[in-house]
């Protein structure tokens, strides 16, 4: 994958000019105002992003996981609030539904959320519990013929848009054979009674991504609402959480080659002492490292994706594909603020905002240090 097939390359060529034209001239606007970026969202869909990895007969686009990839690297060049919004609504809120549930629920939801119409939440992280499963609190009982459901979730990315359909939650719904906490997956639809979506967060960045926190108060939906097999709820969203590792990868190199390109256009466009300040060593080697960064991440998630792609193990690849692109684009960013001088700390430069987007990849779907347990348990060490 190192070179792009042509079917690849123009997917990436069409986001690209997307992410040029339409979605990096509103970036700022959204930015600012903290609010959700509706009409972007809506010619993303247009253009079929939402339904990239999804087969037709589902309402998908054929394609592939690395075809999502290579979407949002170019989304994320731009506008990573963006690129998490179709990062989250293909991953963690369709995906599941595709990889786990019945006939019923897929030909239910998967027809709009594939074409973006309509976009889900995937609700795992709690107050007490995101890292360790054991601290979920969040239950759900049967009750004639529905699932109970109380508690709260938090930092839900795309739960309270004006198209959200639904969110998946994890809840306790019994006692393992081993003693544990059985914790299992089900659909709640948006508008259901007892589930309140609180207000949205007021963020460091990602600022026109949707994130809130939800509550669940007596909450009833039908007991076929189960998403896959009872108990099997955190195994499944941690299986959906390794693919979403190289999504969030793409995405961050996409973040890190972003700060390189803005870098280099300033560095030839600044002029100091009498010369553009590119012509200086501390900022050309300065960017040269960049780059690197931004090759290096990119080879990591495009080799993550090929294993995947090819039906063989890819936990390990992929959480070191999110580690090393999370911290090219954290470190990119604070070059590229510092290359700007006291430009790059004006919000209406992109590195602004790329500074203060990417420290949440080195913590959301799994923090660095996750990636680090997860690497050493595949090399065997406890």
């Amino acid at each position: 994958m190192s070179e792009l097939s042509e079917d690849y390359e123009d997917l990436r060529r069409s986001v690209q000019d997307f992410a040029q034209t339409v979605v990096a001239p509103v970036s700022a606007k959204h930015d600012e105002a903290h609010s959700f970026p509706y009409e972007v969202v809506e010619q993303m869909a247009g253009m079929g992003l939402f339904g990239l990895p999804f087969p037709e007969e589902h309402g998908g686009m054929g394609g592939d996981y690395f075809a999502l990839a290579l979407a949002l690297e170019e989304l994320g060049k731009v506008d990573q609030s963006v690129a998490i919004t179709l990062e989250a609504g293909v991953g963690l809120g369709a995906m599941p539904i595709f990889r786990f549930g019945t006939e019923e629920q897929k030909a239910e939801w998967l027809p709009d959320l594939a074409a973006g119409r309509a976009l889900a939440g995937f609700g795992l992280t709690e107050p007490g519990a995101g890292t360790d499963a054991g601290g979920t609190a969040t239950t759900a009982r049967l009750e004639d013929g529905c699932w109970v459901i109380n508690g709260t979730k938090q930092f839900i990315t795309n739960s309270g848009t004006d198209i959200t359909s639904l969110v998946t939650v994890t809840a306790v719904t019994g006692v393992a054979e081993n003693g544990k906490k059985e914790i299992s997956t089900i659909i709640v639809p948006s508008g259901t009674e007892g589930f309140v979506v609180q207000p949205a967060y007021n963020k460091v960045g990602w600022n026109a991504s949707d994130t809130h926190p939800l509550s669940f108060t007596d909450v009833r939906v039908p007991e076929g609402n189960l998403l896959g097999e009872r108990g099997r709820g955190y195994a499944n969203f941690l299986s959906i959480l390794d693919e979403g590792r190289i999504a969030i990868a793409a995405l961050a190199t996409g973040a890190a080659q972003g700060c390189v390109d803005e870098s280099v256009k300033y560095a030839k466009e600044r002029a100091a002492f009498g010369q553009n300040i590119g012509s200086f060593q501390a900022i050309s080697f300065k960017i040269a490292r960049m780059e690197a960064r931004a090759h290096v991440a990119r080879a990591a998630y495009y080799g993550a994706a090929r294993r995947m792609l090819s039906g063989k193990p890819f936990k390990k690849e992929a959480a070191i594909a999110k580690m090393i692109g999370s911290e090219a684009a954290m470190d990119n960013a604070r070059d590229a603020t510092q290359i700007h001088g006291g430009y790059g700390f004006m919000n209406e430069y992109p590195v602004s905002r790329h500074y203060r987007d990417s420290k949440i990849l080195e913590i959301g779907e799994g923090t660095t240090e996750v990636q680090l347990m997860l690497i050493a348990r595949e090399l065997g060490l406890p």
